[in-house]
C-alpha cells in the first residue's frame, strides 16, 4: 500500500495535470512561468521527484501542445524553453525518445521555415535541436533523415539576427562531427550556403567549412568556384575567412583550379568591366561608385590571396609564375577604376619581384627605370604617383616569365644529370650493361 506522503503527491500531481488540462491560453502561459523558474538545471530524477514519478505525464501534454499551436506562435518560446528542460537534464535519455517518438524533430523543423514565427522561437527550435544532435550519432543521423541540413541552412541563409545565426552554426558543426552516415550532406549544404546575401551567414558557413573540410577530406569541385565568388564581398571579415578556406584547400586535389581561378581573376571578363561603360558615359558622378563594383572588389580580394599562398609557400609562388601571375598582376596595377585592386597588386608583385630574380629582370624591363624605381621606393603607394600613361603601360604589358623558366628548370635537371656523382652512376650503369 502506499504512503500517506505519496497518495499526498500523487494527488497533487493529478490536481496539477487537471489544472493544465482546464486551462486556457493564458493560464497555461502562467503554469509555464512557474515550471521554468522552478524547474531550471534540475536532473531527470529530480524532475520525477517534483512530478512523483510522473513527469512524463506533463512531457506529453507539453507535445501534445506543441504539435496543435506551433503554427498561430502561441506561448511558443515558454512552450519550448519548457520542453528544453526536460530533454536537456541529466540521464534525460528516455523525455528525449519520448519526445522524438512524437515526431518532435520535425515539429522543430517546420518551425523554422515559418514566416510569422518570431526569430526567438525558432531560437530556441535550434537549441532543442542541438540538445536532440548532442545526444548522439543515430540522433544527429535522424535529424538529417528528416531533410534537417536543408531547413537549418536555408534558416541560418534568412535569419536576421546575429546571434540566431551563431546558434545555427553551432548546431551544424555538431551535425559535422561524429556523423559519417551524412556528413558530406553537411558539407555540400555549407558550399551551397556560401552565394547567399546574409553576410554573416557566409562568414559562418565558411568557418564551418573549415572544420568540415578537415573532416572529409575529399573536396567537392564546386567549392572552387563558390568560394571564389565569395570574393566579391566588402564585408572584410567574409573575405578574411575566404582566405583562410583558400589556405586549407591548397592542400587539397583543387589547388591546381584554385590557383588558376585567383590569376583569372586579376584580369576582369569584358562582359563584366563592360557593365561600367555606359553608366560612366551617362553620368559622370556614378565614377564614384566604380570602386563598389563586385568584380572589381574579386580582384583586389584575388591579389592579396595570391600574396598570401606565395609568402606562405614558394612552391605555390612557383605555380602561379607558370600561369603568368606577374603579367596579370601589373594589368591589375593599371586599374585605375579602383585603387585598392591596384595597391594589393602593388604589395604581391613586390614579394615576386624580391624573390625571383627572373621576375625582377622582367618587370623592370616592362615597366622602364623611372615607373619602376617609383615601385621599388613605395609599392603600397604606387598607384598614388602615377600618370594615366604609366597606368596604360602596366595594363598593356606583355611579360611572360614562363619560357625562362621552363629553361632554368631544363638546365638545372640537366646539370644534376651530369653532376660527378651521376657520372658514375651512369658508367657502372653502362658496364653491368
Amino acid at each position: 500500500m502506499t504512503s500517506i506522503k505519496e497518495q499526498a503527491a500523487i494527488s497533487r500531481l493529478l490536481s496539477f495535470l487537471q489544472d493544465w488540462d482546464n486551462a486556457g491560453k493564458v493560464a497555461r502561459s502562467h503554469i509555464l512561468d512557474s515550471f521554468i523558474e522552478t524547474n531550471q538545471g534540475k536532473t531527470a530524477p529530480e524532475l520525477e521527484q517534483e512530478f512523483s514519478q510522473g513527469a512524463s505525464l506533463f512531457l506529453v501534454r507539453l507535445t501534445t501542445w506543441l504539435r496543435l499551436t506551433y503554427m498561430t506562435g502561441s506561448c511558443l518560446d515558454k512552450l519550448l524553453r519548457s520542453i528544453g528542460i526536460f530533454l536537456s537534464a541529466v540521464s534525460s535519455n528516455r523525455y528525449l525518445i519520448e519526445f522524438l517518438e512524437v515526431g518532435g524533430v520535425l515539429t522543430l523543423l517546420e518551425i523554422l521555415g515559418l514566416e510569422k514565427i518570431k526569430e526567438e522561437d525558432k531560437k530556441e527550435s535550434i537549441k532543442l535541436l542541438q540538445v536532440v544532435a548532442n545526444s548522439g550519432r543515430k540522433y544527429k543521423e535522424l535529424i538529417c533523415e528528416s531533410y534537417g541540413v536543408r531547413s537549418i541552412a536555408e534558416f541560418l541563409a534568412k535569419s536576421k539576427s546575429e546571434e540566431t545565426q551563431e546558434e545555427v552554426q553551432v548546431l551544424l558543426d555538431s551535425l559535422v562531427h561524429g556523423n559519417p552516415k551524412y556528413q558530406n550532406q553537411v558539407y555540400k549544404g555549407l558550399i551551397a550556403l556560401l552565394p547567399c546575401a546574409s553576410p554573416k551567414a557566409q562568414q559562418l558557413s565558411l568557418q564551418t567549412l573549415r572544420t568540415a573540410q578537415s573532416i572529409i577530406g575529399a573536396t567537392h569541385p564546386s567549392i572552387v568556384d563558390c568560394v571564389l565568388k565569395v570574393l566579391r564581398t566588402m564585408h572584410l571579415e567574409v573575405q578574411y575567412e575566404a582566405i583562410e578556406l583558400i589556405k586549407d584547400l591548397v592542400n587539397y586535389d583543387v589547388c591546381p583550379a584554385l590557383l588558376r581561378g585567383l590569376v583569372d581573376l586579376l584580369i576582369p571578363s569584358v562582359r563584366e568591366t563592360s557593365k561600367l561603360q555606359p553608366k560612366i558615359l551617362n553620368d559622370s558622378s556614378v565614377l564614384q561608385l566604380t570602386a563598389q563594383l563586385p568584380v572589381f572588389l574579386q580582384q583586389a580580394a584575388a591579389a592579396k590571396t595570391i600574396g598570401v599562398l606565395a609568402r606562405s609557400n614558394t612552391s605555390l609562388a612557383q605555380e602561379m609564375l607558370h600561369l603568368r601571375v606577374v603579367h596579370s598582376l601589373l594589368s591589375a596595377m593599371g586599374n585605375t577604376d579602383h585603387s585598392n585592386s591596384q595597391r594589393q597588386a602593388s604589395l604581391t608583385l613586390q614579394y615576386f619581384v624580391q624573390t625571383f630574380p627572373v621576375v625582377e629582370q622582367h618587370v623592370r624591363k616592362s615597366m622602364g627605370e623611372e615607373l619602376y624605381q617609383l615601385f621599388l621606393s613605395s609599392p603600397e603607394n604606387l598607384y598614388m604617383k602615377i600618370d594615366s600613361i604609366q597606368a596604360d603601360i602596366l595594363a598593356a604589358n606583355k611579360v611572360n616569365v614562363t619560357r625562362e623558366l621552363h629553361l632554368t628548370e631544363a638546365c638545372s635537371s640537366m646539370s644534376f644529370c651530369f653532376s660527378p656523382g651521376n657520372e658514375d652512376q651512369n658508367e657502372d650503369t653502362e658496364g653491368k650493361e
